[in-house]
Order: structure tokens, then C-alpha cells, then sequence
């Protein structure tokens, strides 16, 4: 096994035991809802996310393509009004060249530590629609980017739902290229008894680099469930690309997908524990 991923895994099991107490449950995993924890609160949350299926035509040639994207976090409420969020962040990657004498490529990368800020400036119990603004630097070393969201939603009986509106700065190959990514993410759901959500999410990514052009736009729309107890909870989202465009001279020969720079299928898993 790769010696960068036994680490990893360590420190992940090491972090893992920390778990007890009662959760802050999450319903939604690409959309964030407004609330934020309590002054004091702490809380570790694993995140599990499987981008899968690229094609294997045009020029892309990325056959039997999975890329894992595993996030560790440790939060903590600041204030009632103001979380924060520290992310290790990793990810693996495999494909096989779809050419005459093609080989498997198969890759392990540290992603760097991110900080996460969210602060509430409407809370969703006292405003027709709660509010919360959000920034996260990350760094890497070679790579770098800021993410800033716009957090809404609201809880109307069994009923819940959340908006976000995102806007990310990427700069890679040692800091040189620059990239911006526009995101929106939306997710219903409603609560059966006093365990279970179940509902539906969707969001549309589009990337713009140097930002003087899209370079792709596209659309995943999928089902999401959640269950959580006094001490965890978890949920799972999968999210298959119901619509695609490229911009950049179509690399992938499809005319209603991108799967040059986007995946037929992602799914995400959480799940968080308090102490």
C-alpha cells in the first residue's frame, strides 16, 4: 500500500475515536444549511465522496475512471453565530488510457488544510429565511484557492430546504494558472419520525479559466438520505449528470454531457459525531 496513504489512514483512525456526545446532523451534503453550532460545540465529520465514470472517447481517453475525495474536519462553535472548520483534505485517482498500449494511472495526493468560516447573520428560527455567509482559504503548497458561499434555507414543518450560491479562485502549477468556479446547490428534503430525511439535491458547476471563458457547465440532480441518532448521524447524496456542455471544442464527443472534466455519477458520504 502506498506509503502516503497508510498515513493517511492512520491519522484518520486516530481522529476517528474521538467521536461521543450528541451530533449536529447535517441533511444535505452538497448543500449546506444555515445553522450553525452552538458556542462551544465540537464536532468531527468524515467526508467520503466517489466521482465516477469519465469517458473514454475523444480525446480524453479515461477509461474505468474513480476519483476518491476524502475530507477529515474538525469544528467547533465559536459563537452561536459564528463555526469554524478545520479540513485535511486528500484524494486518489485511477483510469486506464483508453489508446493502443494504454497503461492504468493510478495516484495518491495530499490536498492541503483548509479553514472554514460561516457566520449566521440571519438565524433561520427568528427570520422567514436564515443567512449565513461563508469563506474557506485552502492551501497546498503547489495549489491554492479561496471559496466563499452564500448559505440559505429554511424549515417549514417536516419540510426543509437550503440554497447555495458558491464562487471559488483556484490557482495551480505552482501558483501560475488561475481558475474560477461558479457553483449553485439546492436540496429539499422532509423529515419522517424523528430519525430519518429523505429528499432530493441538485447542483450546476461551470468553470471559467484565467476567467475569460466557460470551459464547461453542468448539471447533477439526485436523490439524498439521512438518519441520525443522539450521538451521530449520517447522510448520503448520489448525484448522476443529468445535463453537460463543454465549451473548450467538445474533447469527449458528447453533445448532452461533459465527461472530459466531469464525472457520470458522484456520491458523497457523511457523517459526524459530537463531543
Amino acid at each position: 500500500m502506498n506509503v502516503k496513504l497508510k498515513t493517511w489512514l492512520a491519522l484518520l483512525a486516530g481522529t476517528a475515536v474521538l467521536q461521543s456526545a450528541s451530533a449536529t446532523e447535517r441533511i444535505f451534503t452538497y448543500t449546506y444549511e444555515p445553522e450553525t453550532m452552538p458556542e462551544g460545540g465540537m464536532e468531527f465529520e468524515q467526508w467520503v465522496t466517489l466521482r465516477t465514470q469519465r469517458t473514454k472517447e475523444g480525446s480524453v481517453n479515461q477509461q474505468n475512471y474513480n476519483k476518491w475525495e476524502l475530507r477529515e474536519e474538525l469544528e467547533y462553535g465559536v459563537t452561536d453565530r459564528y463555526t469554524v472548520g478545520l479540513y485535511l483534505n486528500a484524494d486518489a485517482e485511477k483510469y486506464r488510457e483508453f489508446v493502443p498500449g494504454g497503461r492504468d494511472v493510478s495516484d495518491f495526493n495530499f490536498a492541503g488544510i483548509s479553514l472554514e468560516n460561516r457566520y449566521m447573520v440571519l438565524n433561520p428560527a427568528d427570520h422567514a429565511v436564515g443567512l449565513t455567509l461563508y469563506i474557506e482559504p485552502r492551501f497546498s503548497g503547489d495549489t491554492a484557492e479561496i471559496e466563499q458561499k452564500i448559505l440559505l434555507g429554511q424549515r417549514h414543518g417536516n419540510w426543509k430546504w437550503a440554497l447555495n450560491l458558491s464562487h471559488a479562485t483556484d490557482w495551480e502549477d505552482q501558483l501560475h494558472e488561475v481558475e474560477g468556479e461558479f457553483e449553485a446547490s439546492f436540496g429539499i428534503a422532509r423529515q419522517f419520525g424523528k430519525n430519518w430525511s429523505v429528499g432530493l439535491e441538485a447542483k450546476n458547476t461551470a468553470a471559467m479559466p484565467g476567467y475569460r471563458q466557460v470551459e464547461y457547465d453542468a448539471v447533477h440532480v439526485g436523490p439524498v438520505v439521512s438518519y441520525r441518532q443522539e450521538k451521530w448521524w449520517a447522510a448520503l447524496t448520489v448525484l448522476p449528470q443529468v445535463w453537460g456542455k463543454n465549451f473548450d471544442g467538445n474533447p469527449d464527443n458528447n453533445r448532452h454531457l461533459d465527461l472530459a472534466h466531469n464525472e457520470k455519477v458522484n456520491i458523497r458520504l457523511l457523517f459526524g459525531f459530537s463531543f
